[in-house]
């Protein structure tokens, strides 16, 4: 293989080899957490990429070790971007959050996630919105939003429908529990477990771009077509999200948070 061209994001770095794209997370410092500018550069090299015919496979991951630790928290709550998030969570369609995630669904090319290091919260909803996940074994995984009193609303109700079991997916979400990729992969979130996740996801784009790439969109279309659900369900989780945002018991999650004694309120929702 021979390297074609690279591409320097704020956020990301974007590498070419053999048709083969490299979209990775480059925000080391904060564990690669998804801050606004991620979602926005995520975005915009996911429409390159859906016009670009003579891209084959995208490998999807996280700079130095680690997938995604989620959203950032800090750029979340800052002031500047309070009116800009409860906009997303208002407005009728797909907020930007969901769209940051199930963009890859709707990709032409097969995705691929190397998952290291985290992945969690926003990165576990990103990475289920892939093809394929491939994880180092010691990779932790976690739906994490409920240890914050908040719901999973970046599309979890359209990636994990059909990857996952119902039940699964719901003691995930409740509990926040953080698990290995080995339990992972036991109970349908990853795909492959590997000590080296980045030579197999290259390994298996390289198989992949050995085929039809007609063929390819079409496998990917009509079995993504078995697992279509209503975009009712979005709206069902922003409306959820903006209950928890609001609700009493919010302010007592992230109490409990960093002290453990606190004890949260009856529930306040039917």
């Amino acid at each position: 293989m021979h390297a074609i061209a690279t591409y320097q994001y704020e956020t990301l770095q974007v590498s070419s080899t053999d048709n083969i794209l490299t979209v990775t997370i480059n925000r080391p410092e904060k564990k690669n957490a998804m801050s606004f500018k991620v979602v926005e550069e995520l975005l915009a090299v996911a429409a390159r990429i859906s016009k670009d015919k003579t891209i084959r496979v995208v490998i999807l991951n996280g700079a130095e070790g680690t997938f995604c630790a989620g959203i950032d928290l800090g750029d979340l709550n800052h002031p500047k971007n309070q009116a800009f998030a409860l906009w997303e969570l208002i407005k009728p369609w797909q907020s930007s959050f969901q769209r940051v995630c199930l963009v890859w669904r709707e990709l032409p090319v097969p995705v691929i996630a190397v998952l290291e290091g985290y992945c969690i919260g926003a990165g576990l909803q990103l990475a289920l919105a892939c093809d394929i996940r491939i994880s180092h074994p010691e990779c932790q995984l976690a739906i994490m939003e409920a240890k914050w009193g908040l719901v999973p609303d970046m599309g979890l109700t359209q990636s994990g429908f059909g990857v996952v079991r119902a039940d699964i997916l719901k003691e995930l979400a409740m509990s926040a529990r953080i698990i290995d990729a080995e339990q992972g992969k036991d109970l349908g979130l990853v795909s492959h477990c590997s000590e080296t996740p980045l030579e197999q996801a290259q390994q298996l784009a390289a198989e992949f771009a050995q085929r039809s790439p007609d063929a390819v969109l079409a496998s990917k279309r009509v079995i993504n077509a078995m697992f279509e659900q209503s975009a009712l369900t979005l709206y069902i989780e922003k409306v959820w999200q903006l209950k928890m945002m609001f609700g009493r018991n919010r302010k007592l999650a992230l109490r409990k948070a960093k002290q453990a004694s606190t004890v949260f309120g009856k529930r306040q929702f039917r």
